[in-house]
């Protein structure tokens, strides 16, 4: 799958976004490395603390289905370039290896490292 493919995904997540409060609607597409693609888009909440970005939503959809090996993650917000906040940088880099593209849309397409996003994460050693 291409990254222009892979974004416009990320644009069709995006239109399932519940944005009451913020309106800023972001939609994430995560690529398997068997090729398949999980959707998500930010839910919001009342109470803010119980929001929940693109990113996470793709990627606890993927890991409840068994997915553990992944290729990319693009992600498309409302007002040009929208990297992935913190949390999902992290949770992103519990599950995903450091070389792997997170596809940005601004005014041109972006594709950075995971790690480059990253740089430091906070890693423990899961049991197996």
């Amino acid at each position: 799958m291409t990254d222009e493919e892979l974004i416009g995904c990320a644009a069709k997540a995006k239109r399932g976004a519940y944005a009451p409060y913020s309106h800023f609607k972001v939609g994430a597409a995560l690529l398997t490395r068997s090729g398949k693609v999980y959707l998500g888009c930010n839910v919001e909440n009342a109470a803010y603390g119980e929001c929940m970005c693109a990113e996470r939503v793709a990627l606890f959809k993927a890991i409840s289905e068994g997915e553990r090996d992944f290729a990319a993650i693009a992600i498309v917000g409302d007002n040009g370039l929208c990297p992935p906040c913190g949390s999902c940088r992290q949770v992103l880099s519990e599950f995903c290896k450091g070389d792997m593209p997170v596809i940005l849309l601004g005014e041109k397409l972006e594709r950075h490292a995971l790690s480059e996003l990253l740089p430091l994460s906070f890693r423990l050693e899961a049991e197996k």
